[in-house]
């Protein structure tokens, strides 16, 4: 025992005398963490604090719930979405996708603040301008996170440096719409200069990514939403708001905004290094059309072309859930969990391939609705009977076509039937938890690879943030509210033509109709479509309709036998009906409030200056 104390006393008696020798002990530095200098003092450091916020994508349009479920287009399975239902308030967000949540895209705004600042005199040698490079990027970002904010709240605040604890104050007002847009579009100005002619790894910003979401966010700035004097006249709710310039423009020449929408389009398209078969003068084949969509949005076979700013996956990284959609969307038939269902509703919008409007009330129509249908249809849903992979081994024995199964079908002899329950519905007898509800499943962003077993092997398609294509659509839109009608339809047809559509012919306000249907079916799922719907202010007419789903039944024709079902019009007679789900599954309405999302409860206590939106 003494030995031991006397061990301990000459290990303190030691301690104390290195303190005593050396102050510099005391200054110890964290072994996980590195020091603000250090990062800014060492270019690859720097160079990882910038690819970091990146991250705050997230899973952009390929997360479990899409965000087309809080529009006509689809339906969530696992939850009503209270943005749907017009039921948000500020003690009540809704489903908020962390690609515009407050706090998560500030924190991004922070962080892109910090790089700026630091970048503005590198530490480290820039030569070769990697640190205007890296600053061009943090421009890019900046803005991007700011327009999520903007199109879903109206005006927010606008912080260009970043806060330090010697700030006196933390609080601020909210910048106008207007406001917004400048600095936004200063910032992607910015960042174009800095990244012309730069070569950058797949998925960073570039020159034409910072052009291309700046005409998005002039395309906006353009729309009915935000002119105050067109969104007034058509919303009684903005017509009452005390602060309509946080929600647009109060005042200015509008037509000065479509020429600036359409001019930052056309400068896109004059970078000519971008595009994916828009150059035919004619419809190609349906076969070929239905590839060429499943081209563009695999980003594959040519279709890369058309990806300006998109987000990669890897399948050795565990931690991107964006690689689990297939598992994430497929039918429960394939163990998938079927979360983002297509409705009736979107299924009723995609033209016949003569271009004539789908009619339920056409007995042809009515008898064969999954035939001859826009390309674009087959390339994006999976509807019953349609062919797809082959089944996991407990499904291959009872469908071994691996065709998809909506419908209630029957089996035997048609002198004595028994009733089948399909594969991918909610009677399924591999899962019926998760089946869907509307009677369809998604299949575009999904890797038809059939060696690929969606249960248990993540999909290295990348989430589109944004193409090309988006481009076309907004110069087209801001040339229709010019008037510029044969140039606009010129290019909305070359979209068309690309998938085997015919040319639109229509003038007028029926052409404005046949873009924004037009748009909708092309952009599917690429969170357009949400704000589309507000910015035209065509949301009342179409947001508070439940949603429709689809009921089949295939009946044997008589004397016909079938052992293991397989989709035949030679062996059955099947039957469609359409009907809304139900109020107690959701109960959709509109209300003019939800043109733009409440601020939180939380963000308003902590800032005082925070001013509401309206009709909250």
């Amino acid at each position: 025992m003494n030995h031991i104390i006397k061990t301990l006393s000459f290990g303190l008696l030691v301690g104390v005398t290195m303190v005593a020798c050396n102050s510099d002990f005391l200054d110890t530095k964290p072994l996980d963490k590195v020091s603000g200098s250090a990062v800014w003092n060492d270019q690859a450091l720097s160079e990882a604090f910038v690819t970091d916020v990146y991250n705050g994508l997230r899973d952009g349009i390929l997360d479990q719930m899409n965000l087309d479920c809080q529009t006509d287009n689809a339906l969530f399975s696992f939850g009503k979405q209270d943005v749907a239902e017009a039921n948000v308030s500020p003690s009540n967000l809704g489903t908020v996708k962390n690609t515009m949540e407050w706090s998560a895209m500030y924190a991004r705004i922070r962080a892109a603040n910090i790089a700026i600042a630091n970048l503005a005199k590198p530490q480290f040698d820039n030569s070769s301008g990697i640190a205007d490079r890296m600053k061009g990027e943090m421009y890019f970002m900046r803005g991007y996170f700011y327009n999520q904010l903007l199109r879903y709240h109206g005006g927010i605040p606008i912080i260009k440096s970043p806060y330090t604890l010697d700030n006196p104050d933390f609080t601020i007002t909210r910048n106008t719409y207007e406001q917004c847009v400048n600095a936004i579009v200063s910032d992607l100005d910015s960042a174009a200069i800095l990244l012309k002619g730069k070569t950058l790894a797949s998925g960073r910003a570039t020159q034409g990514a910072a052009m291309a979401l700046k005409a998005r966010v002039l395309l906006y700035a353009a729309s009915d939403l935000h002119d105050i004097p067109t969104a007034k006249a058509k919303s009684s709710v903005i017509a009452a708001f005390s602060n309509p310039e946080l929600l647009g423009y109060v005042s200015g020449d509008r037509t000065a905004r479509w020429q600036k929408a359409k001019d930052a389009a056309k400068a896109v398209i004059d970078l000519n290094q971008y595009g994916y078969k828009l150059n035919l003068t004619a419809p190609v084949t349906a076969a070929e059309g239905q590839q060429n969509y499943i081209n563009l949005y695999l980003s594959r076979n040519g279709g890369e072309a058309d990806g300006i700013f998109l987000k990669y996956y890897i399948r050795a990284s565990a931690d991107d859930w964006g690689s689990w959609y297939p598992r994430n969307n497929m039918p429960n038939g394939y163990h998938g969990w079927t979360s983002s269902e297509p409705t009736q509703n979107l299924v009723d919008g995609y033209e016949m391939m003569d271009g004539s409007k789908f009619d339920w009330s056409n007995p042809a129509h009515a008898s064969a609705p999954y035939e001859n249908r826009d390309p674009r249809f087959y390339a994006s849903i999976l509807y019953d009977g349609a062919q797809w992979k082959p089944r996991t081994p407990d499904g291959a024995g009872i469908d071994p076509a691996g065709q998809i199964q909506m419908g209630e079908y029957e089996v035997g002899s048609s002198a004595s039937p028994t009733k089948f329950s399909g594969l991918d519905t909610r009677n399924s007898s591999i899962e019926n938890w998760n089946g869907t509800w509307t009677g369809y499943a998604i299949r575009k962003f999904m890797d038809p690879d059939p060696t690929l077993v969606d249960q248990n092997i993540r999909q290295e398609v990348p989430s589109i943030q944004i193409r090309f294509t988006e481009v076309v659509f907004n110069y087209a839109e801001a040339c229709l509210a010019l008037g510029q009608e044969a140039e606009a339809k010129s290019w909305i047809n070359k979209i068309r033509f690309r998938v085997g559509m015919p040319a639109i012919t229509e003038s007028g306000a029926a052409l404005v109709a046949r873009y924004q249907n037009e748009r909708n079916i092309e952009m599917l799922f690429e969170e357009q479509r949400f704000y589309d719907v507000r910015r035209w202010m065509t949301a009342p007419a179409t947001q508070g309709k439940q949603a429709q789903i689809i009921t089949i039944t295939g009946k044997l024709k008589p004397g016909k036998s079938v052992t293991t079902y397989k989709y035949s019009k030679d062996n059955y007679t099947y039957s469609y009906s359409t009907q809304d789900l139900g109020t107690g599954k959701e109960n959709r309405k509109w209300a003019d409030k939800v043109y733009f999302l409440p601020i939180s409860r939380d963000e308003i206590n902590r800032n005082s200056k925070l001013v509401q939106n309206p009709g909250y």
